[in-house]
């Protein structure tokens, strides 16, 4: 009995965990407010609740406990929540950390004046594709995603730029993570031939994606390395079908993979043997 007595005394009491629980479920709960607020240009509280699957009065509670931090605000003329300077400052802690964005913006601006399409940066994390750069074309009519939003990486031109460089094993664990689902008529479902798909990216050095995310949009990638020869990130150009015919699309995949290829050599990476021999 004495030695239970001694464990128990040396462990940490039942009410601190009660309190840890809660606060680290708080933190998750304003986290995933935050998360919902950047994905859209403004969201009332009754969309951000249900989305977040609080009650309007939880959901409030946590976004005064942001807005006080500037991490969230409340627009009045709206009615609407969102998001506030201090995220803005983390976002560009990451840009700072991540000098891809910085290094390949001129390769960036430089494509969208000759392509006249909107020319996106993007990254592979948790299984998707995320935005992390983008440079809009100035046409009414274009492509758009908003910085940090996340893709299917199987359905967009950078993730099968990316998907081309890893592994077919790290593919198939994709695969049996999360599946191949159909956006469009177009979207490759069988393993198989998604598998095919990754060999001819290879050989070309782009990937299209071919109105397989959304119908109407066509979309050209290439891959950049870093000095191990491994991709680390892709870069696109995107745009509505009529402006990204074949013909077109032959032009301008040479076009992408040579400004991706002039981001790798800005961060110091370096293409491996195959890229090399296919530019």
């Amino acid at each position: 009995m004495p030695e239970a007595t001694e464990r128990r005394a040396r462990g940490r009491p039942r009410a601190i965990m009660k309190e840890s629980a809660a606060a680290v479920q708080s933190l998750d709960r304003a986290l995933t407010l935050i998360e919902i607020i950047a994905q859209s240009d403004g969201i009332s509280l009754s969309d951000l609740a249900q989305r977040a699957g609080l009650a309007p009065s939880s959901a409030h509670r946590l976004l005064m406990t942001l807005a006080a931090r500037k991490f969230v605000e409340f627009i009045e003329r709206d009615q609407h929540w969102a998001i506030g300077v201090e995220a803005f400052r983390a976002g560009v802690a990451f840009q700072k950390r991540n000098h891809i964005v910085s290094a390949g913006r001129a390769a960036m601006v430089e494509l969208m004046h000759h392509a006249g399409e909107t020319v996106n940066l993007g990254i592979f994390e948790d299984d998707e594709i995320v935005f992390i750069s983008q440079v809009e074309s100035q046409e009414p009519v274009r492509a758009f995603f908003r910085v940090g939003e996340r893709r299917a990486a199987h359905a967009c031109g950078i993730g099968k730029a990316l998907l081309a460089e890893m592994p077919r094993a790290g593919v198939l664990r994709l695969f049996e993570r999360k599946g191949l689902p159909r956006f469009t008529q177009n979207t490759i479902i069988e393993p198989e031939q998604f598998l095919a798909e990754l060999v001819r990216i290879r050989a070309q050095g782009f990937a299209i994606d071919d109105e397989e995310r959304n119908l109407g949009m066509r979309c050209i990638a290439a891959s950049i390395f870093n000095e191990f020869g491994e991709a680390v990130a892709a870069l696109s150009v995107s745009g509505p079908s009529g402006r990204l015919p074949d013909a077109r699309v032959s032009e301008l995949g040479p076009r992408v993979r040579h400004a991706a290829a002039a981001i790798t050599g800005a961060i110091g990476g370096k293409a491996p043997v195959y890229a090399l021999n296919s530019g």
